[in-house]
């Protein structure tokens, strides 16, 4: 009976190694995937990190432009800050300052001064939300007339390209950019046809923040 019963006893572990060997590879594959999700999660909250928005470099705040404005670990001082016509800003500790003209780090600096004074070590970002405020207008016979965002320097051949192109009804050679400084607008004029040949190529000047290209 000892003789029958061994390989019967052995056999059995022989049997149940299968079962162990399954378990510890669904436990293995289980872990793998448990990692990969944390991998799939860790890249998900970098990849929403790095699409925050944020300002081009030198962009220049105006009026109508929409911030994020928040201080670390003060959640009851994040707010979105809308600036006003007169180019300031209302902000929770800081009060009013100026925000028209500056960079968002400019204007980060500013607001982290007057804070620190009622908040010592806070540390401010502003994020650029909605660049409402810097804008160019094409209007005329292009093919998408329109207002454009001057997120970067732009010229008036670059300006009539954001706007789909002149038509073929379009005066090339008639075109006008107004522009206002103060309370005088100056009128320029753009031979479209000389500077897509490169000639007289000090038509195409830098559009500033409310220049109207027109296309008769």
């Amino acid at each position: 009976m000892k003789l029958s019963h061994t390989p019967l006893t052995l056999a059995g572990l022989r049997f149940n190694k299968q079962p162990a060997r399954r378990a510890g590879m669904r436990g293995t594959v289980a872990m793998i995937r448990a990692g990969l999700l944390w991998v799939c999660i860790f890249a998900g909250i970098g990849a929403h990190a790095a699409a925050l928005p944020s300002a081009p470099e030198g962009y220049k705040l105006q009026p109508g432009d929409l911030l994020q404005v928040n201080v670390w670990k003060e959640t009851e001082l994040q707010s979105e800050v809308l600036i006003r016509p007169d180019g300031g800003i209302s902000f929770a500790l800081a009060g009013d300052l100026q925000a028209a003209g500056l960079t968002t780090d400019e204007l980060r600096a500013a607001l982290e001064l007057r804070v620190r004074k009622l908040v010592p070590d806070a540390v401010v970002t502003v994020l650029l939300k909605s660049p409402n405020g810097n804008r160019v207008f094409v209007i005329g016979k292009v093919n998408h007339p329109g207002d454009f965002p001057l997120l970067r320097p732009i010229d008036v051949l670059q300006a009539i390209s954001m706007a789909g192109g002149l038509t073929p009804f379009a005066s090339n050679n008639q075109i006008r950019v107004l522009h206002r400084d103060g309370s005088h607008q100056n009128s320029y004029r753009f031979r479209y046809d000389q500077v897509v040949k490169g000639r007289h190529l000090d038509q195409n000047i830098l559009l500033q923040s409310g220049d109207t290209v027109i296309v008769p």
